[in-house]
């Protein structure tokens, strides 16, 4: 029986890259998906604040404590907290955009490594 064939350095290289890419996809995925749950959460408040008057009591979350403020300033609040969340998600977008780019290229690289002539053995195939 032989033994198991050698990756070459520059494959392994290669495979552990793109098992860092990877890892790097899937944060950026995770925090994209919570911020997505804070617009929704945020959109909500939005639209029950406008469902009530400019007199309507409004209480506010501080901590453990609900303080209560006026309607104008907690939906200017809730304003600003939408569009800076829109922001980092289209910010989050892009980075998972060139995240994704870069593993499929990667993965294709060590596809045609794996086909090409001249690698060792053709039958190793990358983990995920």
């Amino acid at each position: 029986m032989s033994t198991a064939p050698e990756i070459p350095p520059q494959l392994q290289e290669q495979l552990t890259r793109l098992q860092q890419l990877q890892q790097t996809l899937q944060i950026v995925i995770t925090q994209k998906q919570q911020l997505d749950l804070e617009l929704a959460d945020t959109e909500r408040a939005l639209s029950e604040l406008d469902k009530l008057s400019d007199t309507s009591a409004i209480y506010k979350s501080i901590g453990a404590l609900l303080a209560k403020t006026d309607r104008q300033t907690v939906l200017k609040e809730l304003q600003e907290r939408k569009e800076l969340l829109n922001t980092r998600i289209t910010v989050l977008a892009r980075q998972e955009e060139r995240a994704r780019s870069k593993v499929k290229e990667l993965q294709q690289k060590i596809q045609d490594r794996l086909k090409s002539p001249g690698s060792e053995e053709p039958s190793v195939k990358s983990e995920q």
